[in-house]
């Protein structure tokens, strides 16, 4: 009798270790069991999410959000619209808050509420810095209100945002829901390039579809200035990018183009030059560091630009 139970725990044994061992190296009969488990069971739904997103992976919904009554626009309302790809989104390396309450806005979808990472209206669910330049604005003085509207898509090409690209569609849809609002941006801030390098995308043609969204933007009735920055850098193949990148490329030379071509448009932070290595999460998206650096980079160029048309 006794011979059997120690028989019958060690067979137990050797069921527990295989079995254990089958788990974690997914070999005979882990898998087969657990694809018999999902037939009978059924696969367990994944756990709820905060996040709402829409087709495009989009963020338009956060539960966590404070929804307030939109501020009315006045002289002393910064109202920045935000454009471009995964650095203008939410892949921050840093999380930001208001640090003045339902005085520093994240506008969506003709609703507001108190500015937080990540915002809605952006991809992704990470960090963004421009809420933290919201924060500076009103430090400065020179702002009693800032708005934030972004529209930025993880990985889009410029092309995406020319008439006739279905990023251009949503930018017109966006503008619509400001305005029903009463909101007019004072600011557009466009951070964008880097997809466009590993594309191949040549100077010409990346400035063809940038004045297309241009176009879009003043057909809107949106005559503030449109600040391009300098952005191509995003190394590594994870990233989509390259290993190595050089300074001078096409991107650049368009982006520099356009800034000096009127219209409105003006040449942004440099942020392929601005930020070091460490100021990079990834070799890409941009951390703590180099997000207190883009911050007060836009600071100064946003505070300078509005002295000098005060002067004038």
């Amino acid at each position: 009798m006794v011979k059997r139970v120690v028989l019958g725990l060690m067979a137990l044994l050797a069921l527990y270790v295989l079995g254990g061992m089958s788990a974690r190296h997914d070999i005979f009969p882990w898998p087969q069991l657990s694809a018999v488990k999902q037939q009978v069971v059924g696969t367990e739904p994944p756990s709820p999410s905060r996040y709402g997103f829409d087709d495009n992976h989009r963020l338009i919904a956060d539960e966590t959000k404070t929804a307030v009554p939109c501020p009315i626009q006045t002289d002393r309302t910064a109202v920045l619209l935000v454009l471009g790809q995964s650095n203008a989104a939410n892949d921050g390396g840093q999380r930001h808050r208001s640090a003045y309450g339902d005085r520093v806005i994240n506008a969506f979808d003709s609703r507001c509420f108190i500015a937080a990472s990540p915002l809605l209206g952006a991809t992704d669910t990470k960090g963004e810095y421009w809420t933290s330049l919201g924060n500076s604005l009103i430090a400065s003085g020179r702002y009693d209100k800032v708005v934030i509207a972004p529209l930025a898509y993880s990985g889009s090409e410029v092309a995406r945002w020319a008439k006739g690209g279905d990023l251009n569609g949503e930018l017109v849809d966006t503008l619509k829901r400001l305005k029903r609002v009463g909101y007019r941006p004072t600011d557009v801030i466009w951070v964008q390039g880097e997809a466009d390098l590993v594309m191949g995308t040549s100077a010409p043609d990346y400035e063809d579809r940038f004045l297309s969204m241009v176009d879009t933007l003043r057909g809107q009735d949106v005559n503030a200035p449109v600040y391009i920055t300098i952005a191509s850098k995003c190394l590594e193949p994870s990233n989509g990018g390259f290993k190595v990148h050089i300074p001078e490329n096409p991107i650049v030379h368009a982006q520099r183009a356009l800034s000096k071509s009127g219209n409105g448009l003006r040449q942004g932070v440099n942020t392929d030059a601005l930020l070091t290595e460490d100021d990079r999460y990834d070799d890409c998206h941009i951390g703590g560091s180099g997000a207190d650096k883009a911050s007060q980079a836009w600071l100064s160029i946003l505070l300078d630009d509005r002295h000098l048309e005060a002067s004038r």
